[in-house]
């Protein structure tokens, strides 16, 4: 690093980011009207560089960067910067992921009011000269029920704002502690149907994944309350919206407000001219305290990351030492899925803590990529932050989920073993996995109480059932009649302490693909199944 870092700004930001790079006793240059030709040939001499989303590092650029050691997004997503690249060259990349989220909420509220009380109706009457007072006649917030769907970040102070106008807030978020909801002053909902059928206005906030696209669609205005109105800030196509019309046409659905869109930008839209829909476009992050805050939040770890401090939004992985990662780095994917088994095998009731154990030499070593990796398995996809190793420890605090972790230098029957538990109310679902052979392929070793083992790859279908003859075919009949081809199958049994075999077995098999929720749901009919779970890796 050179005695006084060099930080380039290249794109515009609040000036609150530039005084602060300043204020740290930084040289700091703006490029806001560089061409191309200038920035490659000055671009060697910056420590670090200020972007927004217009400028992309991609490997070339980051190779030519020579002396680069940090890029700062001042925004949340990092599209434009190519991570791989940057984490080779030892370049951290930091994002500003927070800075949007007191806006996203805002807007959110704001269109809620919007919706109830009729005002882009009217204010658009208004200006045309019409005086509608008895037509636009609204409903008040006071004492109505807010469905949250999502309780991260942006729920969470979404349900604060709502609280604070004396509405019921009842939530559903399976990744959240009770203990979290409490503190919030929030009902907790078992799923998502017991939020239609009690809320006047829903507000999704997930991830936008397979699995959550289209959550919001025809089967749930069904569930829903009539006259209930619908608001998504989040991500485009959470809502099914030919659904969503049909069921605006039909009355069951009273309103709706959309910000976010499945393509954008957006000019033409099948709600347009619907009296009882708002369409914003994408004004959730859109305020001047958010753009400035971004940029001074991306300056503030840029600071960080060329004085020593502490970096608290990196989103490539922490330093780890050398040694530590060539012994754990083979562990690294076990781990990750032994999190997102143990979360399937917890049932998607309420998650408290997370326990990380590593065992034998692994134990030896620093074992935080062990945990950040159980908890990328347990989060990804279930956030709406984009999830990383640095911000991942932060988004289970927010849920309320406790993170612990233990290392010890032996192992029973393997050389290593690493075990997860996740703690579900007053229910532990532990999971426990090693890696074997030359390419040290992951493989689990216990679920359910029950021991095996098998090669831990694709598609996966976990079966608790009676332990009688017969079973194994009966599932194989039914994922056969399906296409559904079976690669591995390992049986768990339970014995007591004289090795008697208990009443029930646990089956782990492996398919050439997902075994979708309604095969399972045709599997569990039968008789004698008492439980299962589908896992994709």
């Amino acid at each position: 690093m050179s005695p006084t870092p060099k930080v380039l700004v290249k794109e515009k930001v609040g000036p609150s980011g530039i005084e602060a790079l300043r204020d740290a006793g930084f040289e700091v240059d703006l490029g806001l009207d560089w061409d191309d030709e200038t920035f490659l040939a000055k671009l060697p001499e910056y420590d670090g560089v200020l972007i927004r989303s217009a400028t992309r590092f991609t490997p070339e650029l980051i190779e030519r960067a020579t002396n680069l050691k940090v890029i700062g997004r001042a925004g949340v997503g990092v599209d434009n910067v190519d991570i791989p690249a940057a984490t080779k060259r030892g370049v951290i990349v930091v994002n500003a992921p927070q800075s949007n989220v007191v806006t996203a909420a805002e807007h959110t509220v704001a269109l809620m009011m919007a919706l109830a009380r009729n005002i882009p109706q009217a204010n658009e009457g208004m200006h045309a000269g019409r005086w509608e007072r008895s037509k636009l006649s609204g409903v008040e917030l006071y004492g109505k029920t807010l469905g949250v769907i999502g309780f991260g970040r942006i729920g969470q102070l979404v349900a604060e704002r709502a609280k604070g106008l004396s509405m019921n807030v009842i939530a559903y978020d399976p990744y959240v502690s009770a203990e979290r909801y409490k503190e919030l002053g929030v009902e907790k909902a078992e799923d998502s149907d017991a939020i239609y059928a009690v809320a006047d206005f829903i507000t999704i906030h997930l991830p936008k994944t397979p699995e959550t696209a289209g959550w919001l669609n025809a089967e749930a205005f069904a569930k829903c309350r009539d006259g209930v109105r619908i608001l998504n800030v989040a991500r485009g196509g959470l809502v099914d919206e030919a659904d969503l019309q049909a069921a605006l046409d039909s009355g069951k659905v009273a309103g709706a407000a959309l910000d976010v869109f499945p393509s954008e930008p957006v000019t033409e839209h099948p709600l347009q001219g619907y009296a009882n829909v708002i369409l914003t476009p994408h004004l959730g992050a859109s305020t001047a305290e958010a753009n400035d805050r971004a940029g001074f939040q991306a300056a503030e770890q840029i600071v960080a990351a060329l004085s020593g401090g502490t970096v608290t939004t990196a989103v490539n992985a922490p330093a780890v030492g050398k040694e530590d990662l060539e012994v754990l780095a083979p562990f690294v994917p076990l781990a990750s899925r032994l999190g997102r088994i143990a979360v399937e095998l917890a049932g998607g009731s309420s998650v408290e803590r997370i326990e990380v154990e590593a065992l034998g030499t692994i134990g030896e070593r620093d074992a935080r990529p062990l945990t950040l990796a159980v908890l990328r398995g347990v989060l990804e996809g279930r956030t709406e932050e984009a999830l990383n190793d640095v911000n991942a420890p932060g988004i289970a605090k927010e849920r309320g989920i406790e993170i612990e972790e233990t290392t010890r230098s032996q192992a029973r029957d393997f050389t290593d073993l690493v075990r997860v538990t996740v703690v579900s109310g007053d229910e532990r679902h532990r999971v426990v996995g090693t890696v074997l052979g030359r390419q040290a392929r992951p493989h689990l070793l216990e679920a359910w109480g029950q021991r095996f083992n098998l090669q831990l790859e694709g598609n996966l279908l976990l079966l608790r059932y009676v332990d009688q003859p017969g079973m194994l075919g009966r599932i194989g009949q039914v994922l056969g009649e399906l296409g559904v081809n079976i690669e591995q199958a390992a049986v768990g049994y339970h014995q007591d302490a004289e090795g008697a075999r208990g009443e029930h077995a646990v089956t782990l098999i492996s398919t050439d693909q997902p075994v979708s929720h309604e095969t399972l749901a045709k599997i569990l009919a039968q008789d004698d199944f008492a439980d299962g779970r589908t896992v994709s890796l």
